[in-house]
């Protein structure tokens, strides 16, 4: 089946096929590791998570890159408020990223570069743009010079007057042109900076993922995934000098971009302070619960951002969860292929919602399900409709335990079936009093097929 992606090149879908069946690449921007990130942050990776996994199915073999950016301004900044060296603030919040990651079931990508390791091809990359008259140096800074590229805000589509006003350049007498945007930049004593043919400096930081894509993907990359916000300025000049740097060629095949995520109807941000950070999120809330929520909404739209859709989120999962744990004795043996149905959502440009709907159709139908090999397709085909957004990947009673231990689950269990019991023997007092004992408890009971299912609430 055809895999069609948006374009945000060309603003249409189109059949993805990569430049190398044997090697597709991708690549996605990563954090700039200088503070916990907030919920907002966290889209892309899933979305992209889910990309991934298919085109991992679809293909042998599948170069996925993932940045960190460990040198900026914002960073320099936090290392002189703590006095200390950037390497402290990037180390804890770099860490703390691929914790909150992995928490959140993305798998780690192939490739993780770093901005700090990769000074020499940077400035060898700045050097190529030098030579072929796309760059300048000027008092110790190193520029892109728009106007040498025709084809400079063929991916915004904005007209000049409006790049030079979002992109909030420095109009500095060194630049040849206003819009002309720092390579590299000269570093005083008190702020990190490598030795360089132009002074000691630091790069820019869009140079950074152009030379770290060249240098993992190789100059032809076939996805360049990011935040929408991410489009202009810095998916912009990516583009305009990795082209003029290799010559012309096509840079990234597929410009795929998430839409941000909303609270109260704005756009989530730091500078706005209307943030969720993720970190809290995670000890607050079941990490997949977060997981399926931020898969919710099409990846290119808008998410409204709540704790009603965490609280929507958690339901539903224990609406499939415990369809599993109903079917815990039926044996589903593994697909090597997606239902049909998810198959074709999933090809449609990640449509992530539609997925989610049909793996509560499964669900439904396991639920009423008699035949022993009926309920065996279903509970096979959804585990593996969920494998690929990566959900229900633990064990039902691990879902439904969460928070409590071993013992206490037992405890529970005892005055579940002491209830079942008291029932049967309709003794409806003790019922009574031990649903009771369960409610103060925050212990829900569901009546199914296969009789009392307990979850906390």
């Amino acid at each position: 089946m055809e895999l069609r992606l948006y374009n945000n090149l060309h603003r249409r879908l189109e059949a993805f096929v990569p430049l190398d069946p044997a090697r597709v690449t991708m690549y996605l921007c990563g954090p700039t590791v200088y503070n916990y990130v907030h919920i907002g942050n966290a889209r892309g990776p899933v979305v992209f998570d889910v990309l991934a996994r298919m085109l991992r199915r679809r293909y042998a073999h599948l170069v996925y890159a993932r940045n960190i950016t460990d040198v900026d301004d914002k960073i320099n900044a936090a290392a002189q408020a703590q006095g200390v060296p950037i390497s402290t603030i990037t180390d804890k919040f770099t860490a703390v990223y691929r914790d909150d990651m992995a928490r959140l079931g993305v798998l780690p990508q192939d490739v993780e570069p770093r901005a700090t390791a990769h000074i020499p091809q940077i400035t060898a990359m700045i050097q190529k743009l030098i030579a072929s008259g796309h760059a300048y140096a000027a008092d110790g800074h190193v520029l892109f010079s728009v106007a040498s590229f025709p084809d400079y805000g063929m991916l915004s589509r904005r007209p000049p007057d409006e790049m030079l006003a979002g992109a909030r350049v420095e109009v500095a007498p060194y630049k040849r042109d206003p819009g002309d945007f720092v390579l590299w930049k000269p570093s005083p004593p008190e702020l990190p900076g490598w030795d360089s043919p132009w002074g000691v400096g630091r790069p820019g930081w869009h140079i950074e993922c152009s030379a770290m894509a060249e240098a993992h993907l190789g100059e032809t990359i076939d996805i360049h995934g990011g935040g929408l916000d991410l489009q202009f300025p810095h998916h912009e000049n990516e583009l305009a000098q990795s082209t003029c740097a290799h010559g012309g060629k096509v840079f990234a095949r597929f410009w795929v971009h998430n839409g941000m995520l909303n609270m109260a109807g704005a756009k989530m941000s730091k500078s706005v302070g209307n943030v969720s950070l993720l970190h809290e999120l995670l000890d607050a809330h079941p990490p997949e619960a977060l997981r399926y929520a931020l898969l919710s909404a099409h990846y290119r739209q808008p998410l409204d951002w709540s704790d009603g859709l965490i609280e929507q989120s958690v339901r539903t999962l224990d609406r499939l969860y415990g369809t599993l744990r109903e079917l815990a004795d039926v044996d589903a043996p593994p697909l090597e292929t997606l239902p049909l149905a998810i198959e074709t959502a999933l090809c449609d440009d990640l449509n992530t919602p539609s997925v989610l709907a049909e793996l509560s159709g499964l669900a439904a139908q396991a639920r009423k399900a008699t035949d022993p090999g009926e309920r065996a397709r279903l509970k096979s085909e959804l585990l593996a409709g969920a494998a690929n957004l990566g959900l229900l990947q633990s064990d039902p009673a691990a879902w439904f335990s969460r928070g409590g231990s071993a013992d206490e689950d037992s405890r529970i269990q005892a005055m579940v079936d002491a209830r079942n019991e008291a029932k049967k023997a309709r003794d409806f007092a003790t019922a009574d009093r031990l649903r009771d004992a369960l409610a103060r408890d925050g212990v829900l009971l569901e009546d199914t097929a296969a009789g009392v299912r307990w979850r906390r609430g």
